[in-house]
């Protein structure tokens, strides 16, 4: 505990170590908390074609990458390292605590992540990566030509089905209810695509999936419907589920405000929390675009955000203006 870090970052996926890279390279005395390993959800997945500049990477490849970076320039990260809790000082310092061990550092940068939300359903972790996925955006161009099934019924739901529509042959979707909660905008975009003429997207109402299965990779899916009690065997290569996130912040509570759904509520110009010296990034924090290369974004503002107050601790409660222009950071 004697040793006081500059930065102290909670979580080494994308935004952690994008955000522990700029501060090392600064000469910030660097420590990043990872609570499993580095990469979190990131190292499921076995293609990624979307990151700028990389053609093609899998997840643990990249975060390979981005981790040795980070440490050539000095970040410390200490895996298997949960944080229990944060504590602010009155010198103005905050107190890390991971069980037994206790870490004491000027800003604190939050980056743990959030989880996709589970349907909870047999076969959904055995297919997960080989049929299941839980981004549209990510995955649709793996399923050009094919049929794939998507749940779902809120905001994203709507918009990634539709993104869906754009590469598969044939899109079901299934709403455990008789209408959407999206937007009605996106509902009247949704009910006019599938209303089109030899439209590949197919909308079944009051209908929930009980069992993905198949073999080696997804094969069907069972569906239950809700008003009668049938069941279907329902033929397709992928099942894509848009539930929502849960963020990785039980341990924040008490610590900085966040919303009735967890996430972490921030400025979304400069990451800051309501607690001074507390910035965070990526997936956790409210307003996350839930991409890697945004999340990796968001590290890199934090990163340099740190600097501000270090210069001004004052400048925490400035608005977010023309404070702070392009490239005077």
């Amino acid at each position: 505990m004697s040793e006081i870090y500059d930065c102290i970052i909670i979580g080494a996926g994308p935004a952690g170590l994008a955000a522990a890279l700029y501060s090392s390279r600064d000469r910030l005395r660097t420590l990043v908390l990872e609570k499993f390993m580095p990469g979190g959800q990131i190292n499921n997945t076995d293609r990624i074609e979307n990151y700028p500049g990389i053609e093609r990477i899998d997840g643990p490849g990249l975060i390979a990458q981005m981790q040795k970076q980070a440490e050539n320039f000095g970040a410390e990260i200490k895996n298997g390292s949960e944080v229990t809790s944060l504590q602010k000082q009155q010198d103005s310092k905050i107190a890390v605590s991971c069980g037994k061990d206790k870490f004491v550092c000027r800003v604190v940068i939050l980056a743990p992540g959030s989880d996709y939300r589970a349907l909870g359903v047999d076969g959904e972790n055995k297919f997960r990566g080989s049929g299941v996925s839980y981004c549209g955006t990510c995955d649709a161009p793996f399923f050009k030509g094919k049929h794939v099934v998507a749940v779902g019924g809120g905001n994203t739901a709507v918009e990634e089905t539709l993104h869906l529509t754009k590469f598969a042959a044939k899109v079901t979707m299934i709403h455990r209810r008789d209408e959407f909660r999206a937007s009605r905008v996106l509902v009247e975009e949704l009910l006019a695509k599938a209303d089109e003429p030899n439209s590949n997207l197919v909308i079944k109402y009051s209908t929930i999936a009980t069992a993905i299965e198949g073999d080696k990779k997804v094969e069907s899916v069972k569906f239950k419907n809700l008003k009668n009690d049938s069941l279907e065997d329902y033929p397709c290569d992928g099942v894509f589920i848009f539930v929502g996130m849960v963020p990785n912040t039980d341990f924040l509570k008490d610590f900085v405000e966040l919303t009735d759904k967890g996430f972490i509520k921030c400025d979304c110009g400069y990451l800051r929390t309501s607690v001074p010296g507390v910035f965070a990034a990526g997936d956790c924090r409210i307003g996350a675009a839930m991409q890697l290369a945004t999340a990796a974004g968001d590290g890199v503002i934090a990163a340099m955000m740190m600097k501000q107050y270090f210069r001004d601790p004052n400048w925490w409660n400035e608005p977010v203006s023309e404070l702070l222009q392009p490239g005077g950071w």
